[in-house]
């Protein structure tokens, strides 16, 4: 997809864990927009992939249901050109049958929507199914290019629970995929506030020239989230508040609070400045850990109008569990 005056191309959009809440609550929301930015290709088709047992119809009710709560000025005739193109296929990630079924699918909707056999594949899953998946798509020959045809993955946070994790996740892929097929993304990048924040440091004349340690004493970035961990109870049990949102999102605002200009504003550019604030944030000893970081889990009460149970409480979490919802911690970053 472009975001000039090029056309975008022609293409299938493969979701894996379709029937997800973040497919709900953020990526059909985010694609209905593109449709009416006239950034979404008029050949274009959406495929998604769980194990929920429904049919495309009442997938294409439950996407319908979740653009009416969380979209932003849904009009009936896009939305009707938008789950027209939306099919669903179940079955488990793991299984080869799945992939027989969704290289039908494929098929069927290259024919009927002429999308040029391009094809995106979302991994909106839990972590530990990203290299199965990618390896199964690889075996298949699902992720195959030709000439005429691209192919291309886009992996969500977390990549790794850690950096041997995150270096053997990487071996994986690129067994299957080349570097410029594969996609790491971190979905909060996207967010308006986020990306206007190079614009509000560098090309703003009053901050500017006083953005520094010698006008600035320290930061504070909150995160405060309106919602519980409702059906996320597996993902978030294993994961906690701590590697949900401190390695990925957060560090990410603070490399861009805190990066140099960079030398030029292209991705390569960037990189190198934002990572050279990571490299400069002070490793903790276990003493510092005590004295610098708050770990805790909520309890019952209301979020807004709504009731929310004690973590412990919400389904598939241990009612032992000692995992953090809430965490507090400050980074120092050397001068």
């Amino acid at each position: 997809m472009s975001n000039d005056n090029t056309p975008a191309p022609p293409c299938t959009l493969v979701i894996f864990g379709g029937a997800g809440d973040l497919t709900k609550r953020l990526l059909l929301p985010a694609l209905y927009n593109l449709r009416r930015s006239g950034l979404l290709p008029d050949k274009f088709a959406l495929v998604g992939v769980a194990r929920t047992d429904m049919t495309t119809e009442s997938f294409q009710a439950e996407l319908g249901k979740g653009l009416d709560q969380f979209g932003v000025e849904i009009k009936a005739k896009e939305k009707d050109w938008f789950l027209s193109r939306i099919s669903y296929v179940r079955g488990s990630f793991d299984e080869e049958a799945t992939y027989t079924k969704l290289k039908a699918a494929l098929k069927k909707v290259e024919t009927d929507n002429e999308t040029g056999g391009n094809v995106l594949f979302y991994l909106a899953t839990p972590p530990e199914a990203f290299a199965p998946i990618i390896l199964s798509l690889g075996k298949t020959g699902l992720a195959q290019q030709t000439e005429q045809s691209w192919r291309r993955v886009i992996v969500e946070k977390p990549f790794g629970h850690d950096l041997p994790s995150a270096q053997a996740l990487n071996r994986q892929i690129l067994s299957v995929l080349t570097e410029d097929q594969v996609y790491r993304i971190d979905h909060y990048l996207g967010k308006e506030t986020v990306q206007n924040i190079m614009i509000f440091r560098f090309a703003n004349g009053l901050f500017e020239p006083v953005w520094n340690r010698d006008h600035i004493d320290h930061v504070q970035i909150t995160v405060a989230e309106t919602v519980g961990v409702g059906t996320r109870g597996k993902f978030y049990d294993a994961t906690g508040a701590l590697r949900d949102m401190v390695p990925n999102h957060l560090c990410q605002l603070v490399t861009m609070i805190g990066m140099e200009p960079p030398a030029r504003f292209d991705a390569d550019a960037v990189r190198t400045e934002k990572a050279k604030v990571l490299q400069s944030v002070q490793h903790y000893s276990p003493d510092d850990v005590l004295q610098n970081v708050v770990r805790a889990q909520y309890t019952a009460g209301k979020a807004g109008d709504q009731e929310v149970v004690r973590y412990r409480s919400t389904p598939n979490v241990s009612p032992d569990s000692t995992t953090e919802t809430y965490v507090a911690l400050k980074l120092k970053i050397d001068n």
